[in-house]
């Protein structure tokens, strides 16, 4: 199975894109992960919320095919510890899919075509975090997901 998040605008900050990074390079030693940035879309200052929200999910859904597994990193999604969620990942291998695939949205969420697509809702937190900073927290537990499956010294409970 190959995994892929999908994250809306680049990471400005240094030292978050280097942990990010660190993270990358850990997971590849267990799965085939790709990181997908879509840009920033330009002039957003002259549209509305969902008119962006829109063109967000018209770049989201160009990026997917209709193979891959469509996760959403929502705040309304199922809630996993840590351990639970390796399981879960143990479960999508299992089951055959070719291509997971995690997505964290713009600033306003998705679009109502984004949800429909979607095979199902993931949050990290009851909390908010800047997208930036999801996409570290979200790396990261998949490769604590991956040393989990693999009883390495990585967590501890």
């Amino acid at each position: 199975m190959n995994i892929k998040l999908i994250a809306i605008g680049k990471t400005d900050n240094k030292a978050l894109q280097t942990l990010i990074d660190d993270y990358t390079k850990r997971l590849s030693f267990y799965i085939k992960f790709d990181l997908e940035i879509i840009p920033d879309i330009k002039n957003v200052k002259n549209l509305s919320e969902s008119q962006q929200k829109e063109k967000e999910g018209e770049l989201i859904l160009s990026k997917i095919t209709p193979t891959d597994q469509l996760i959403l990193l929502d705040e309304n999604g199922k809630n996993f510890s840590s351990v639970g969620f390796s399981e879960e990942l143990q479960k999508k291998m299992n089951s055959g899919i070719k291509t997971l695939v995690f997505v964290i949205g713009g600033p306003y969420g998705f679009s109502d075509t984004v949800y429909a697509k979607a095979q199902g809702k993931i949050s990290l937190s009851l909390m908010t975090f800047s997208h930036q900073m999801v996409r570290l927290f979200f790396i990261e537990q998949l490769y604590r997901g991956f040393t989990i499956l693999r009883n390495e010294p990585y967590h501890h409970q």
